[in-house]
């Protein structure tokens, strides 16, 4: 064979080679990360429904101890979590040593510690389950029980960046002013037959308390995420300005997408695609008060955006608040996985889901229907949104592969 032949012959298996890699083998791999994908959906709908029990069973850690070790830098509990239930428990029923004000923040708040020395967040009951909130839609006090229905959307979601809540019924009489520092006392009135109160905080006032029914208060229960992972704060690319008449750039420049990838850490590494999970997230639950995010301390950007303090959400089940979507719309990318699980929960599944994840938790029902009717809606919404992407740009653009380096894109 002369040597032009065997350079063509050479140059032929070449393509062939190179069409097999990219047509046959990466659909393969294709495929198979989409049936990992809808295998780890079923798993979670079967484990959706947490009841919680009194003890652990085969084991001789404590409920804390067992939280603690399931923190790593990616997720805050793994995919299974047998013992979920009973850590939940011991959150809703764990005596409480200690009660004191949540200094950090806009909005009322408590920190407990729990027997066994557990630090956790008490949000007291502010609106009753069908209250409607009007105005913006960051407007309104926190709601205790969003806490508790984003933690287990986070579940459903297969994103598992969210810190383990619980509602709980605490009595302030005999529960916390016996154990509360002077400084939380200092802030307990009566109003009418009423115990209150109203903290210390930005916006925290004594002529707008939290009141519970008698001395029984209905609260969300947040568990702390362990002291040997240090928080570092971030402020949000996507953050609102909360000045009338001032626009955030990214509410007036359609390129600012392309900025933000420029700029450490969303020039490299997973937080960019975490931006988009994060709004898909904050669009279900309605949540437009992101203004910062927290991540694990000097982290690179390798670590999760932590799914913390979704309280401002599920105020007005009537308002889809699109900007919130600015991220996903703005890029136009999102994880394969993220996709595939949205694509699964279609055609009432979140709904009913949700709904299921929730039936169990002491303050059951946790959502009115109209909020996971809006859900639902949303969800339809944030599909909407990544086919206008597709259509646009293209799956293969829009679609990326969850561990794909952002010089990729």
């Amino acid at each position: 064979m002369k040597l032009k032949q065997r350079v063509v012959l050479l140059a032929i298996l070449l393509v062939i080679f190179i069409f097999t890699k990219v047509f046959l083998i990466d659909n393969l791999d294709t495929s198979a990360a989409n049936r990992e994908d809808q295998r780890a959906f079923h798993r979670m709908m079967a484990a959706l429904r947490v009841e919680l029990v009194p003890k652990l069973d085969h084991t001789l850690q404590s409920p804390w101890e067992i939280a603690a070790q399931w923190v790593v830098p990616r997720e805050v509990y793994p995919e299974e979590t047998p013992e979920l239930g009973a850590i939940l428990h011991a959150m809703a029923t764990k005596k409480i040593i200690k009660a004191d004000v949540g200094f950090k923040g806009t909005q009322l708040k408590a920190l407990l510690i729990l027997e066994g020395g557990q630090k956790v967040v008490f949000k007291p009951k502010r609106y009753n389950r069908d209250y409607v909130v009007e105005g913006e839609p960051y407007a309104g006090y926190d709601r205790h029980n969003a806490e508790v229905a984003a933690f287990h959307l986070d579940r459903i979601l297969g994103f598992r960046r969210a810190p383990l809540v619980v509602g709980r019924f605490v009595n302030l009489r005999t529960e916390i002013k016996p154990v509360a520092t002077e400084q939380l006392l200092s802030t307990f009135l009566t109003v009418g037959n009423n115990t209150c109160f109203y903290g210390k905080c930005y916006y925290c006032r004594e002529t707008e308390p939290a009141c519970a029914d008698g001395d029984t208060m209905e609260g969300s229960v947040t568990l702390w995420l362990p002291d040997v992972w240090p928080l570092q704060k971030h402020r949000h690319p996507w953050g609102r300005t909360y000045r009338e008449g001032k626009l955030a750039r990214w509410e007036y420049d359609e390129s600012y997408c392309d900025a933000v990838k420029k700029t450490s850490p969303y020039d490299s590494g997973p937080r960019l695609l975490d931006i988009i999970d994060t709004a898909v997230f904050d669009y279900l639950i309605g949540n437009a008060d992101r203004h910062h995010y927290e991540s694990f301390q000097d982290d690179e950007g390798a670590s999760m955006l932590l799914l913390l303090d979704n309280a401002k959400s599920f105020g007005n089940p009537s308002l889809d608040e699109r900007s919130i979507l600015a991220p996903l719309y703005q890029c136009c990318i999102i994880r394969v996985s993220t996709w595939n699980r949205l694509n699964y929960l279609k055609n009432g599944v979140l709904k009913s889901a949700l709904k299921a994840a929730m039936a169990h938790d002491p303050i059951s029902p946790v959502l009115s229907e109209p909020h996971l009717d809006a859900v639902d809606q949303r969800l339809l919404g944030t599909l909407a949104t990544v086919k206008q992407c597709t259509d646009q740009f293209g799956a293969d653009a829009v679609l990326v592969e969850d561990r794909m380096p952002l010089s990729h894109l």
